[in-house]
């Protein structure tokens, strides 16, 4: 389309300003760790309770804002409330020895050099990058590894701008929280897209980019654009998918509806289809409850007027959704708003992981009563899946096979292509949180994949 013909239909389908004026704009204002006092809700908490989320919160992220504060978390609930959950942290989220050490240092007001040290050994015992991150996902060019780019699977390649690195507000469970603490050693991004167009000249296999983070759509629309439109071009035809994770449906909406530059950045989604990608926003919500304000709502509907679709995942978690119930309003409220349930995915071993993880065979019972709560076209959430080191990893369910009490489980995507949709079975284990906890049945020695 001529560019001039293109800006003339692009302008024809900008919302009329009474659509949005019942949501004025809001200034987006953000706490960390080091302004947490300074948040008016937390104030009639007991000091106690203040302490232990400071002791947390100086190991893992922390970072929270205004809207998510003030509209998604009831405070007569607090501590229990599930949102509050998700965001402030909590005394269990670290090992009692790890804690007590931090503890110990704060209050002893110890040189910083000193509790640094503790806070980086603490750090890397928390298996900061699971799965092979850093060791074998990083792809290479010319020889040389690009650090911004991870290629797990054939047919998609994750990009990491370094400007989308942060997000909104920060989930205590992020299986990406050694993103967000600073340390350059531990942080994958890249701060410009030729790499990423000089690796996928190279590799015609792929199909799918997914632009992810942190937050993608924590950066400006111009700088969004510079990123994603070269690969719009004839040149990578060979990528028919542009995907985007993003929280911010949840903790910004305001980034598609009263940011200065929401209507431009619709803009772009409607332009990556015209040139005829598929664009898929890959959203994380984790309760029904972050669907519930209307600014949201109005977000969700603006970004499916522009024809891109909405895939909703997160994961199963303690003391967040893991409940049944939860989770069949979550997919059936999703449905109704147009969002496709799309994963529902294991607590992945790492950082936070002991307050949220969920025995497996518990996640898949969760995961079946949800299912039966709803009608079949809810019923498009996979799951639960595990992201492990080999492949996507769901557990079908609990049988018995010759007598032996067996967990039934299937790679639905795998590092070696010939491995997907193939089933296997593991040794009953009511116990088992992870891949790696689980033993082959009937008395083999390994798994095909190990």
């Amino acid at each position: 389309m001529p560019t001039t013909q293109r800006i003339v239909s692009i302008a024809q389908e900008q919302p009329l300003p009474e659509e949005t004026a019942q949501f004025p704009p809001q200034r987006f204002k953000v706490y960390t760790a080091r302004q947490m006092d300074r948040i008016p809700q937390l104030a009639g908490l007991p000091e106690a309770l203040r302490f232990e989320m400071q002791v947390v919160a100086s190991v893992l992220p922390f970072r929270v804002n205004d809207y998510v504060i003030n509209e998604l978390i009831d405070w007569d609930r607090v501590p229990e409330d599930p949102i509050f959950q998700l965001l402030f942290p909590q005394r269990e989220m670290l090992e009692p020895e790890a804690f007590a050490r931090v503890a110990h240092a704060l209050r002893e007001n110890l040189p910083r050099a000193e509790l640094d040290a503790i806070i980086a050994d603490i750090r890397a015992s928390l298996n900061p990058h699971p799965a092979g991150q850093l060791e074998d996902n990083i792809p290479t060019v010319n020889g040389e590894r690009i650090n911004g780019l991870q290629h797990k699977y054939r047919e998609t390649v994750l990009f990491f701008p370094s400007s989308g690195q942060v997000c909104h507000s920060y989930c205590t469970f992020c299986f990406r929280w050694a993103q967000f603490v600073g340390d350059k050693d531990l942080q994958i991004a890249t701060k410009e897209s030729g790499e990423l167009q000089a690796y996928l000249r190279e590799h015609r296999e792929v199909t799918d980019v997914l632009v992810t983070g942190g937050d993608p759509m924590v950066m400006k629309t111009r700088n969004l654009r510079a990123l994603i439109e070269p690969l719009l071009g004839e040149e990578f035809a060979h990528i028919r998918t542009l995907r985007i994770g993003t929280k911010s449906l949840t903790f910004w909406p305001q980034r598609f509806v009263t940011d200065e530059d929401a209507d431009d950045l619709l803009s772009l989604l409607r332009e990556i289809q015209a040139a005829g990608k598929h664009l898929a926003l890959m959203a994380h919500y984790n309760h029904w409850r972050e669907l519930e304000p209307a600014i949201a709502r109005e977000a969700i509907r603006r970004v499916r007027e522009t024809g891109a679709q909405i895939r909703a995942q997160g994961p199963l978690l303690a003391n967040i959704n893991d409940d049944a119930n939860v989770w069949a309003r979550l997919w059936q409220t999703q449905v109704e708003l147009g969002i496709i349930p799309y994963y529902m995915f294991v607590e992945r071993d790492t950082g936070a992981r002991r307050y949220f993880e969920v025995p497996l065979v518990k996640a898949w019972e969760i995961y079946r009563d949800a299912m039966q709560r709803v009608s079949g076209i809810a019923r498009t959430a996979r799951g639960p899946s595990m992201s492990a080191h080999p492949g996507k990893v769901e557990i079908q369910g609990v049988t018995e096979v010759h007598g032996e009490k067996v967990l039934a489980l299937r790679m639905i995507q795998g590092r070696d292509p010939d491995w997907v949709q193939r089933p296997f079975f593991a040794r009953y284990n009511p116990e088992a949180t992870w891949l790696n906890h689980l033993e082959p049945a009937f008395g083999e020695q390994a798994f095909f994949f190990e």
